[in-house]
């Protein structure tokens, strides 16, 4: 039987073997004892992609953020407007197409500034681009005629922008308010086209008038501001439509009883209003706020009555305290009877059987007495 012979080493497997081949089964045994290396710990993703160098990452359009470049805007309208002139029809057909190109919902105050102004305006109504002509243009409200057909074609002009865009309906009213606050800052003419132009646009619609609230700012109601602005509105909005028209909007704003605020506080009276009002030639706004004041005066004497009915006061000093009351705010002896058989018919709770009416009313009209 033959006996293997035992090498402990590489280098007695090579003296067995002798020559060339000893160092290639030296080499063959040195792999195979050799122990696998531990795998490499790689606390990334296993599953990584390869990036390639230079490979740019593109960022989604929502999550880009657009300048805010009302200058660009500006310099692209004033030159759209300069380039049509005077000829609004080519303004309105170019502030349509260039609504497809620019941002009007972005730069809606910066296009109305320009339009109305023909500058962008600064908080407090002065232009931004005074001192620089090109910026500026003169195609524009404040640059118009002072003349109500001039302002009737500027008008149409904001109506048919509107309508093609009608997320700036909201923006406009907006712009409205802030110029009516910025009214210090404008010229006597420039306020008298301003007011023409809202007028109008009230009247047609465009403008609801719930932005006549700017109107009662302390700073232009002091300087008198407000009443001349107000003056020269409601006549363009008269010249469009008539005054049941004018009456009707204010009520439904609930403007019809705040129209003394126009006024400072020591000429806040009836008696100014009205000769104020009719003094401009407008006696039927004069008018409607005497019957307003008389119908608030009535509601607050007849709820004074029933209280001092309800309290039994006597008959004498109830009939003095209407007759004061009836000179102090000039109200028509009808209308206080009216009142006064209201009060008192009010002040009993009346039998439910129709044959015992009539005798509870004399009744009451004796104790009344």
């Amino acid at each position: 039987m033959l006996m293997c012979p035992s090498f402990t080493s590489p280098l007695s497997v090579a003296a067995a073997c002798g020559g060339g081949a000893a160092a290639a089964v030296v080499s063959l045994l040195l792999l195979l004892r050799q122990e696998p290396l531990p795998p490499e710990r790689n606390f990334m993703n296993k599953h990584q992609k390869p990036v390639l160098t230079g490979q740019r990452f593109k960022t989604r359009k929502r999550d880009e953020k657009e300048k805010f470049e009302p200058t660009v805007f500006r310099d692209t309208i004033v030159q759209g407007l300069n380039e049509a002139g005077d000829d609004l029809e080519a303004v309105a057909k170019f502030l349509d197409a260039t609504g497809s190109r620019l941002d009007y919902r972005r730069y809606a105050d910066t296009l109305f500034d320009i339009l109305i102004a023909g500058s962008m305006l600064a908080p407090g109504g002065t232009r931004i681009d005074d001192n620089d002509k090109t910026k500026m243009t003169n195609h524009c409200v404040f640059s118009a005629e002072e003349d109500h057909d001039a302002l009737r074609h500027y008008a149409q002009v904001f109506n048919k922008l509107i309508r093609r865009y009608k997320y700036l309906e909201k923006a406009f009213e907006d712009e409205i308010k802030k110029l009516l606050l910025f009214l210090k800052a404008f010229s006597e003419t420039e306020q008298t086209k301003l007011a023409m132009l809202t007028g109008i646009l009230l009247a047609n619609g465009t403008l609801p008038a719930t932005i006549l609230t700017s109107l009662f700012t302390d700073n232009i109601v002091k300087e008198g501001i407000a009443a001349s602005f107000a003056v020269k509105l409601f006549k363009a909005w008269m010249l469009e439509k008539d005054a049941n028209s004018v009456t009707s909007a204010l009520r439904k704003a609930n403007l019809d009883k705040r129209l003394l605020e126009l006024f400072p506080a020591n000429r806040q009276n009836v008696e100014h209003f009205a000769k104020y009002f009719t003094d401009a030639g407008l006696k039927e706004l004069s008018d409607f706020l005497r019957v307003q004041q008389s119908l608030g005066t009535r509601k607050e004497l007849q709820k004074e009555l029933q209280e001092r009915l309800s309290q039994e006061c006597p008959i004498k000093e109830m009939v003095l305290y209407v007759k004061e009351e009836m000179k102090r705010n000039d109200l028509p002896e009808p209308a206080v009877i009216g009142l006064l058989w209201t009060c008192i018919m009010n002040a009993v709770e009346w039998n439910k059987k129709e044959e015992l009416v009539a005798e509870q009313a004399l009744k009451h009209l004796k104790v009344c007495k």
